[in-house]
């Protein structure tokens, strides 16, 4: 009787997810910034209280997500000590139902059984993350290493929590920016590793907390409401619309947003650069979660081994299928790194062609986990990667690691004085 009522509820709430989308996420509701909504959201938050993000009455336009802590509008978020911001759509809380049908065309076994899955709020990035974006982060190496030389910003016992790692320079510029260096071009070729630092840079400068989605949340985000193969249905006539793959795609990656986005807002969901999430992935992982809803912490496949690790949504190397909104990649870090010349090699870095493909976008949740949960969003999981880390750090001084907190932008802008 328990697991029934747990599967009619599940029912219900599907619904209500589904009615959402078509009423308050439908795509003449969408604003592309919060200029567009009209509303100045920086002010709005300084002036209620309220986190960045939220803003205490229901715009008058534009997309928004109403919570008991306030309305969730699409934000800019400006990277601070920098001109480049990063732009925040609104996902709202429900179910859904993640995988695919058995008779999906294109479908793989890994894709299955569904299984249901209820999912809190979130703000997840409009686009992938940028090279203009990334860059931002890549910079840090040599930041960090002047303030070694100068002995200012030194790792202690007390602030250790607050450091990251910066990557180290690239070996080879060409091989990574093969696709141009536009700054609206997708960001490709780090690692999980790296993305998930990223994150935990951007969550420390701004004291907000960022992170990767895990699978079910990119899943739940991507369909924005749909149950079909695809986020704007199943006619593959439309498909060049919405969809940078292989066919298409001139053979690289493309500028960010030039696509129509899903329902919900969000923009290269299905192809251009194929995503991180944070889990691991296993074929046998949907199986395990049978029985009713769950929660999103509770579907993660947690990584206890280097690879494979799922990414989601396909990329521009990739045929339609691929770009599936159940479409589940794998990782191949060992052949990804194959031609890296270095040993160990980057644990920031692939460097492979079929690296090219891969970037990813972040989310902010609304709901914030306890504060000692947050190094298992952001850090290596694994000691064989901590240990390379180390490695290239301290025994070649390739990468760097230093203090990632407020006060780092004016640190930053003293250096260059």
């Amino acid at each position: 009787m328990r697991l029934i009522r747990s599967r009619l509820l599940c029912h219900v709430q599907l619904f209500v997810t589904a009615f959402f989308a078509v009423t308050i996420f439908s795509p003449q509701n969408v604003a592309h910034g919060a200029e567009a909504a009209g509303v100045n959201v920086a002010d709005e938050a300084k002036d209620s209280g309220v986190p960045t993000g939220l803003i205490s009455s229901e715009p008058s336009e534009g997309r928004f997500v109403p919570t008991k802590k306030g309305f969730m509008v699409v934000h800019d978020r400006l990277i601070p000590g920098t001109e480049v911001a990063i732009q925040l759509t609104p996902i709202a809380g429900g179910m859904a139902r993640i995988g695919s049908p058995e008779e999906e065309e294109g479908r793989n076994p890994g894709e299955g059984p569904v299984f249901q899955v209820k999912v809190a709020p979130f703000w997840m990035g409009t686009y992938e993350i940028t090279w203009a974006q990334y860059k931002e982060y890549m910079k840090l190496g040599n930041v960090f290493d002047k303030f070694d030389d100068l002995k200012i910003r030194q790792i202690t016992d007390e602030n250790a929590v607050d450091a990251i790692t910066a990557p180290s320079n690239l070996y080879d510029p060409s091989f990574s920016f093969a696709s141009g260096e536009d700054p609206q071009l997708p960001a490709v070729s780090m690692s999980q590793y790296s993305a998930k630092q990223f994150t935990k840079w951007l969550s420390k400068l701004t004291g907000e907390f960022y992170r990767l989605p895990t699978e079910a949340e990119w899943e739940y985000a991507c369909r924005a409401g749909t149950t079909t193969a695809y986020s704007f249905g199943d006619d593959l006539s439309k498909i060049d619309d919405y969809v940078w793959h292989t066919d298409n795609s001139d053979w690289e990656a493309q500028l960010v947003g030039k696509k129509l986005p899903n329902p919900w807002g969000l923009y290269d969901m299905h192809g251009n650069a194929q995503e991180w999430v944070l889990d691991q992935y296993e074929a046998e992982h949907y199986a395990t979660l049978q029985g009713g809803c769950i929660s999103t912490a509770k579907a993660i496949c947690w990584p206890n081994k280097l690879y494979p690790r799922v990414l989601r949504g396909g990329s521009w190397d990739h045929e339609i299928r691929d770009c599936r909104s159940a479409s589940r990649g794998q990782s191949d870090d060992d052949e990804w790194r194959s031609y890296d010349p270095n040993s160990p090699q980057s644990p920031w870095w692939f460097a492979s062609d079929d690296s090219q493909g891969v970037g990813f976008r972040i989310i902010r949740p609304l709901h914030v986990p306890p504060k000692e949960e947050w190094a298992k969003y952001w850090d290596a999981d694994l000691e064989a990667i901590t240990k390379v880390v180390n490695r290239r750090i301290d025994k070649e001084g390739r990468g760097e690691r230093g203090i990632a907190d407020p006060t780092l932008p004016a640190a930053i802008k003293e250096l260059a004085r």
